[in-house]
């Protein structure tokens, strides 16, 4: 099988799994969204979570992903399945470890931590003790995933991508359960939501151990903190970190700035990047996971060539995906908020507010996913200082862009600042990655982008005007809503399909042909 059957594979496993994922997670933030609305409590708790989130995307998402991947791929394709366990077993209970630490650490310094990133809560005492008190209680949180992630890159490489996808899934099970079945327990109520995000930490790590057995790869205890490869990983992580890491860190900026703004800001972007994430969740980081081990195995092999198509099948796929998501998820960010959140305490300025935020983010949606690949592309090639000093130039542009944006704007303003900054992060990524592997198809990307665009315009228009059928700022009447929002979205992604294909897109007749197999398979 050639190596794109291979990533388009892997894709669509990862794409399935991640769909189920991201529809739990939708369902979940409806049922927080009805339950606590946006205001006090919820900035509390999107401000706690977001602590241990923002480690995660760093650190475990991002950094050791990065930095894992492509070494172990090279011991693996190189040494042999032996010297791979023990490379993964070595790494596995260093991190623990590790993370033992940081978890004992962060639980202790969760005041000094809670002042230094959300400066407004100090105004609100009430507010400042909250989030200090759900923090503490989700910091282990960071453990179990760190782990989880560990497990996702030993799996991936040996081209096993269900299981880490579809444990996620649990995470959005366990909050959801608690947040019904136990908010009325607690004298607190949003402190069930906390309760359920370690309760899915622990089941995401739990449904690894088994698949690994079963791979080959039993978790055992190997203390080696000398090992080549550990220490190789290592060197690695620090500034993948940043880099990988650059947007997420955008992201925690803006909600830095957002506790300084009118209360309820923290939930508009947290809402508005749930939505956002959707289609990332859904296809970007499918692609990014399947891309980055291939990758990582051409440059260990010196095949550039076949590295150069890896990269360039990845960035086309995603432009594809991510441009008419774009288009829609701003013509319909009012009408999403208002089917799928408004309700209880979550009333149609909120969900104005929060579409607002989306809107902005929207922006941003292709740009951050072409970094998604890019930035991994620099570390199969075992370079880590290039794609950190240009994460270290958007965070700076990020933060001028915000403290400029976000006066006049408020938390929109915060929202488009990371739009542009992840714009500034993939152009530079695309002229170094071209100056360092010299031309890799960059002009095909584009024609992809510029095809892509011109169908997805008019599918803008039509959907435009379908939305146009119902009364957006009533509550209820979600039957008639859903039905609007469907039929509208449904009619538009024909339109663009059928443009797409007139305009000889290659990714449109791909799509076709394999659902054409599954039917005929079926």
């Amino acid at each position: 099988m050639s190596e794109k059957k291979n990533i388009a594979r892997a894709a669509g496993v990862l794409g399935f799994t991640t769909i189920v994922s991201r529809i739990m997670g939708m369902v979940r933030d409806m049922v927080v969204s009805r339950l606590f609305g946006a205001g006090f409590a919820t900035d509390a708790f999107f401000a706690a979570f977001q602590i241990p989130n923002m480690l995660r995307r760093f650190f475990a998402e991002g950094a050791l992903t990065s930095a894992f991947v492509p070494i172990f791929a090279e011991w693996y394709t190189r040494r042999g399945e032996k010297e791979a366990r023990d490379l993964a077993n070595a790494c596995f209970t260093l991190l623990t470890m590790v993370m033992a630490v940081v978890t004992i650490t962060g639980i202790v310094f969760s005041p000094l931590i809670i002042t230094v990133m959300f400066p407004g809560f100090r105004a609100e005492p009430a507010k400042y003790e909250l989030t200090v008190f759900l923090n503490r209680l989700m910091f282990p949180y960071i453990f179990f995933i760190s782990l989880v992630a560990l497990c996702m890159g030993i799996l991936n490489t040996i081209r096993h991508f269900f299981t880490p996808a579809i444990s996620t899934v649990f995470l959005s099970l366990s909050m959801i359960g608690c947040a019904i079945f136990f908010h009325a327990r607690f004298s607190v109520p949003i402190v069930a939501l906390a309760v359920g995000v370690l309760i899915g930490g622990t089941l995401q790590l739990l449904l690894q151990l088994p698949m690994l057995y079963k791979k080959g790869f039993p978790i055992r205890f190997r203390f080696d903190p000398k090992h080549p490869a550990v220490r190789r990983i290592a060197l690695l992580m620090g500034p993948s970190v940043f880099g990988v890491g650059v947007y997420y860190l955008n992201i925690t900026v803006g909600n830095i700035l957002a506790s300084l703004l009118p209360q309820g800001s923290i939930s508009y972007l947290y809402y508005a990047q749930r939505l956002f994430e959707f289609p990332q969740g859904i296809f970007t980081v499918s692609v990014a996971q399947a891309v980055l081990p291939s990758m990582s195995r051409q440059a260990s092999a010196g095949e550039m060539d076949q590295l150069k198509e890896s990269l360039v099948f990845g960035l086309k796929l995603v432009l594809f995906i991510t441009i008419p998501a774009t288009i829609g998820l701003m013509v319909c960010s009012i009408p999403i908020f208002s089917l799928l959140f408004m309700g209880g305490a979550f009333d149609y300025g909120k969900a104005v507010n929060s579409a607002q935020a989306l809107f902005a983010y929207s922006f941003g949606l292709s740009m951050v996913a072409m970094v998604r690949i890019l930035a991994p592309a620099f570390y199969s090639l075992k370079d880590t200082r290039t794609p950190v000093g240009i994460a270290f130039v958007a965070f700076l542009l990020n933060a001028l862009f915000s403290l400029i944006l976000m006066g006049p704007f408020k938390h929109a303003g915060l929202a488009f600042a990371s739009s542009l900054s992840a714009l500034c992060n993939m152009l530079l990524l695309l002229w170094y990655l071209r100056r360092k592997i010299g031309p890799f198809g960059v002009k095909g990307v584009v024609t992809t982008g510029v095809k892509t665009l011109l169908a997805a315009l008019p599918m803008g228009v039509a959907v435009y005007l379908g939305i146009g059928l119902a009364d957006w700022s009533m509550p209820g009447h979600k039957l008639v809503k859903a039905g609007v929002l469907l039929s509208t979205i449904g009619a538009g992604a024909v339109i663009f399909f059928a443009l797409a294909h007139l305009l000889h897109c290659e990714e449109a007749r791909e799509i076709a042909v394999q659902v054409k197999k599954r039917l005929n398979r079926n």
